[in-house]
């Protein structure tokens, strides 16, 4: 298998799932603005989404998939597929506990997430309605969420990277067509949450069938590989999903801003997003189950070699899309999102809070690459660590930040925090023996800085050349964004090249 085509399907089916959330977000801003109801909304998700990253694309599937790998390269198909069944088995009732749970304590729930809600009875009880369609969110999508692992632990990684396109398409569907017939119209976005869980969850079973590795759920808490991946997915759950528990505080903390800051953020992060699931998800995925192979063989030096591939490639990708995104985040956010309701006041905000989570995407990008370097060795302790000290950072930033640069200063502290995880995992990877650097990595990191600050010049000029960028419908301004950035991409590349990289230079087989 060469990593870097499985890495451009991944990508590829990524984009197609961002472009579809950018025309899906574009949609709701243009709809039903950024305000009072879609406030709400944003909340309301925002804790079935964390639950999901907990559950399934968080600590679980840290914890599943290097055990998975072990058995798919060591044991029988049958082990194999009785290790599916009785992980199912465990985990769908683990969630049907938490969604019912979930739906009975929405009211409380939402008091500690969101806590300055309560000033306002309507805004209040508005958002409990919200997240009581959506908390199933977490049953359905968390079990899609297995079955792609399952999928790209077999290096079918194309079918579960297409699967997150499904909700987009619900929520643009919904938008659209149903919002005219609910009161208040944002319930729409509430049963496309629902329904597009049911999708996601449901294109994939065909695909494990076809491999014979569809699940027949059936509980055994005596399987030593359940209680293995159990072991360690408690401690992860916290370790891995520090970014979310950030989010959620700070979600807590907009609460009392003024009204819009939870929607600004929350439109900022969606552009944030972007690159890091293009890059840093994908490579994560795809480098997880190489390198829990390559642990279970005992390759340490193929393993310390992967580390470094991935590293390189998410480095050379990153930097030029942090400096991108805050060269063009005013360009980005109006074409994406200034219309209808969403104003210039709603835009200049989103800017703010974009420009401060550019700072530390490459914080982002590169722990999604270094926490699988301990989590395919099933170590969990570490990062878990290193999560509450960055966790602890962030929060002491926010008090920092937030007096003057108030919701951007929320952004700013989640991206340096990420920046100091990350650099805390590579400095503990170094000094556990784990990862060694290639050589070249000075003139690697110089001759990629010097591309960036290339395309940069040329985002700026074009840019401003291009401007102003309210005017004209959707499609006149993604036609002119792209006439922007095609130029930049071109220029990064070009100066690459001039520099002497080659594409065969980042070339990687696996078997």
């Amino acid at each position: 298998m060469n990593l870097l085509k499985a890495l451009a399907a991944v990508s590829s089916m990524t984009l197609l799932s961002r472009v579809l959330g950018f025309i899906r977000d574009a949609i709701i801003a243009r709809v039903f603005g950024a305000g009072f109801a879609t406030d709400a909304f944003f909340t309301a998700f925002k804790l079935p989404n964390l639950l999901r990253r907990i559950f399934a694309e968080g600590a679980f599937s840290q914890a599943f998939v290097p055990v998975l790998a072990e058995y798919k390269n060591q044991r029988s198909e049958q082990e194999t597929r009785l290790l599916l069944d009785h992980v199912s088995g465990i985990l769908a009732l683990a969630l049907a506990i938490v969604t019912t749970l979930g739906i009975i304590a929405a009211p409380w729930v939402i008091y500690a997430t969101a806590p300055g809600f309560a000033a306002s009875a309507e805004k209040f009880d508005l958002t409990v309605q919200l997240l009581r369609i959506t908390f199933p969110y977490i049953l359905f999508i968390s079990l899609a969420s297995l079955a792609g692992s399952i999928l790209n632990t077999y290096n079918q990684f194309s079918i579960p990277a297409f699967t997150p396109t499904l909700l987009n398409i619900s929520f643009i569907a919904c938008s659209l067509l149903l919002a005219p017939y609910f009161h208040p119209p944002v319930l729409a976005l509430a049963w496309a949450v629902f329904i597009g869980g049911i999708l996601q969850l449901g294109f994939q079973l065909p695909y494990l069938a076809k491999i014979r590795m569809l699940p027949r759920p059936r509980l055994d808490w005596s399987d030593p590989g359940v209680r293995r991946i159990m072991t360690k997915m408690g401690p992860a759950i916290f370790g891995v999903s520090v970014g979310q528990i950030s989010l959620v505080i700070n979600t807590i903390i907009a609460s009392f801003l003024v009204s819009g800051s939870v929607s600004w953020m929350y439109y900022a992060d969606r552009l944030m997003e972007f690159p890091t699931g293009i890059l840093g998800v994908a490579l994560g995925t795809i480098l997880l189950p190489s390198l829990s192979k390559h642990h279970s063989n005992n390759s340490n030096e193929e393993y310390s070699r992967l580390l470094d591939w991935g590293l390189r490639l998410s480095f050379l990708l990153s930097l030029p899309a942090s400096a991108a995104l805050a060269v063009l985040s005013g360009p980005l956010i109006a074409t994406l999102f200034q219309y209808g309701k969403f104003g210039i006041h709603d835009l200049q905000m989103t800017q703010q809070a974009l420009i401060a989570y550019s700072i530390g995407l490459m914080g982002l990008i590169q722990v999604k690459i270094l926490a699988p370097g301990f989590y395919a060795r099933q170590n969990v302790k570490t990062p878990v660590k290193i999560a509450v000290i960055s966790l602890l950072a962030t929060q002491a930033m926010n008090l920092l930040f937030i007096w003057q640069l108030r919701h951007a200063g929320l952004a700013l502290s989640i991206g340096l925090g990420s920046c100091i995880n990350a650099t805390l995992l590579y400095l503990s990877l170094r000094r556990h023996g784990i990862y060694s650097p290639q050589p070249g990595w000075g003139a690697f990191m110089l001759k990629t800085a010097l591309a960036t600050l290339l395309m940069c010049a040329a985002l700026w000029w074009a840019a401003d050349w291009a401007g102003p960028w309210h005017n004209g419908g959707l499609t006149y301004r993604s036609l002119k964004l792209f006439g922007v950035i095609i130029p930049g991409v071109a220029i990064y590349f070009g100066a690459l090249a001039a520099l002497g990289f080659r594409p065969q230079h980042f070339m990687r087989r696996e078997q």
